[in-house]
Formats: structure tokens, sequence, C-alpha cells
């Protein structure tokens, strides 16, 4: 049930510079190497200060995306050569991968403010909403993962007014939004009551939980945590060793 409505219309110049230039750098259409604009080019092409766009320039460095010469301009920055052991799957993809039919429902979703806890943990700022989201997802018919997600509006405006009925909130944000970084947590738990029941398991039945969070710039995205039931549930990963070795083995 909606309890707030975020105006999705209006965005700073800044945030739109920001975002071209960073949806040009994280899409790979401009590669490692590729020198940007000029600030007079840029000045120019969106009518504004130098100093607007002086300020896009440095929070991309900031945030390592871009490096900036006093002489030869802005070039984009090559992309840490580690590669995240884990990528970020499609749950879809997983029960596919089953021979399995799926199927999601968003069982509940509220706008809302951030706990005290929430803004510290995730640096939000004092007057971000958030839009909260439990999303159950289907193998077959039987249940075979637990969302509890946490969107930044500040971030991702637009998903206050998404229904997620035809994409779940995890390929939606994929396609809506580009990241720059993200973290894992993976940990056997037992699963708690409001959990276990969810996903039709006895309570402290052992399950997998996945704790993700993404981050755009420096700026979170998401939070999600996933609760897989333990027995019909395993990780892998395929990964190949990075271009430097910080702690061989």
């Amino acid at each position: 049930m909606m309890t707030d409505t975020i105006d999705t219309s209006s965005k700073s110049l800044h945030q739109r510079i920001l975002d071209d230039i960073e949806s040009n750098i994280l899409s790979g259409r401009w590669p490692p190497g590729y020198k940007i604009p000029s600030e007079q080019v840029l000045t120019e092409q969106y009518a504004c200060s130098r100093m607007t766009v002086n300020k896009v320039l440095t929070q991309l460095a900031r945030a390592g995306l871009v490096l900036r010469k006093r002489k030869t301009g802005s070039i984009v920055m090559p992309q840490n050569s580690q590669s995240a052991i884990l990528e970020i799957y499609d749950i879809r993809d997983e029960v596919s991968a089953l021979d399995k039919r799926y199927h999601h429902g968003i069982l509940a979703r509220t706008i809302r403010a951030p706990t005290k806890a929430e803004a510290d943990n995730l640096s939000l700022g004092p007057r971000r909403k958030l839009l909260a989201l439990t999303c159950l997802h289907y193998a077959d018919d039987k249940p075979f993962c637990l969302e509890e997600r946490i969107i930044n509006l500040g971030v991702v405006p637009q998903a206050a007014e998404a229904d997620f009925a035809d994409l779940a909130p995890g390929p939606w944000l994929l396609d809506h939004i580009p990241w720059s970084a993200a973290e894992h947590r993976i940990a056997a738990e037992a699963a708690n009551d409001a959990a276990a029941q969810t996903l039709n398991i006895a309570a402290n039945t052992p399950v997998l939980v996945v704790e993700r969070q993404t981050w755009r710039l420096e700026e979170t995205v998401t939070q999600v945590r996933l609760t897989y039931p333990g027995a019909s549930h395993a990780v892998t990963a395929r990964f190949t060793p990075s271009q430097r070795l910080l702690n061989p083995a």
C-alpha cells in the first residue's frame, strides 16, 4: 500500500549531466582511456555554467570513474580488474536453470522514511525516501526465495510508480539504473518465524541468506536480503584470476 508519493518529473541539470556521463562510462560506450568532452564543450552542450560541469566531473573523479588532468582534460578510468566472484543474477534464471516454471508476487510495498539504522548504515540523507518491498519468488508453485528489499528513491525515483508485476525488482533495477559497486554477504542461518511461514518451511529450518548492497557513485541504490530454503539451494560461482593478485595463495 502506498503511503507517500514521489515527484519523478523534476531532475536538476547537475543530475542530468551526471546521469548522462555516468551512463556512457558504465555502459562501455566510453571505454577506459576515452577523452571526455572538455568543460567548455559540455557547458555549451547543456547550456549551463562551467561551475556545474566542474562539480559533475569532480564528483565522478571522487568515485573513481574519471581521471582529471589539468592540461589534457578528463579521461575514463579503467575499472578494477578484479571481477566480483558473485555476479548479480536474476532469480528467474536460477529457477529456469532447474527446468521449473518461474513466477513471482509482490507481498508488500511501502514508501517510508529510513530508520535511523538504515540512514546510518546506508549513508542516506535525512530527507530521502525508501521504497520497501517484500517479494516471493516461486519455482513451479513452491516458494523458492523470499526477497526483502529497500530502494533509495532519491537515486531511483521512478521505482515509486513501478508495479513490478511483469519484472521483479532485481532485474527491473538492472534495466533502469546503472550501478558502480556491489557488496555481497552470504550466511547460513535458521529461518525466523516470519520467513519460515512465507517460505512454507518449519521455523529454525536452515536457510541460505544472501545480502547485497549496490551503489551508484557514492549513493546506495538498493539493499536486499534474499532468503532461500537451505535444502533446495546452493551457491555456485565461476571466476578467473585477476590481472593483479594482491594476496596469491
